[in-house]
């Protein structure tokens, strides 16, 4: 039952470390009857310095803060115009092995890219996704007591300038791509249903309901954002709903059309 439904929150813009702490209780808290959820966020300028991560790999942060996190990989950079997405999942009620839950990320931004007409690939040496020998998208998870959570951050139209104060993901020279540089139209509000879509195409789950409605996840203006409730059924079709605050309008797309049974 638990495995056919799953929270999606739209965040927006916000500060790293109190969604990282949200992510903590989240995961701390739950239990067997917790749904699982995802989380799409964008971040302002921050790098993150993974488990792995060397200090000789923050070449020169200057303004920008650095902060240790406990995902996997090494140091990255988060701002906005880049879209995170969050996975917290229980992995062993999804049956889902640590590798293949990488493989699925993988995948659904590699088909989310080729629906663009961008040719993607993953690396066996160096998780994440690429464009040629162009880094787009990294990758990055924690499992604690059976539950993932942190994902991945996949460049859209975000400032790149950044990454060339740090060796990104431990690499020295890595060039890194955005998704603008092929479609120039590209937001994290056109990619974001996108990216979900293909997300639940990759598991399978092809037939999904998609209720929406505006909760707050914790009293206050940082956690505040959309709710998509999303439960599979016999339809061969996902609605994506994104409410916009600014706008005040709700915009529905059809992503999956005649699914294949």
């Amino acid at each position: 039952m638990y495995q056919d439904k799953i929270l999606v929150r739209q965040l927006g813009l916000q500060p790293y470390e109190p969604i990282s702490q949200a992510m903590h209780e989240f995961t701390d808290t739950r239990d067997d009857s917790t749904l699982d959820e995802i989380w799409l966020v964008e971040h302002y300028p921050v790098f993150t310095q993974g488990q792995a991560g060397k200090a000789e790999h923050i070449l020169m942060p200057g303004d920008i803060p650095v902060i240790q996190s406990d995902r996997g990989g090494q140091v990255t950079y988060h701002g906005p115009g880049q879209q995170v997405m969050y996975v917290l999942l229980n992995l062993k009620r999804r049956k889902l092995g640590v590798r293949e839950l990488v493989t699925l990320l993988e995948q659904t931004v590699v088909n989310t890219l080729a629906e663009l007409g961008i040719e993607a690939h993953p690396r066996a040496d160096a998780p994440g996704v690429y464009v040629g020998e162009k880094k787009i998208c990294s990758l990055g998870l924690r499992i604690r007591r059976g539950c993932s959570f942190h994902g991945l951050a996949l460049n859209v139209n975000m400032d790149l300038s950044p990454f060339l104060r740090i060796n990104p993901c431990g690499y020295a020279g890595m060039e890194m791509a955005k998704i603008s540089q092929w479609k120039p139209e590209a937001t994290t509000n056109n990619i974001a249903p996108r990216l979900l879509g293909k997300y639940f195409s990759a598991t399978k789950q092809s037939g999904l309901r998609i209720y929406y409605r505006l909760i707050p996840y914790i009293n206050g203006p940082i956690y505040t954002g959309s709710l998509l409730i999303i439960s599979a059924n016999a339809l061969h079709l996902l609605r994506v709903c994104i409410f916009s605050l600014s706008l005040a309008e709700m915009r529905c797309h059809a992503l999956l059309r005649n699914s294949p049974h």
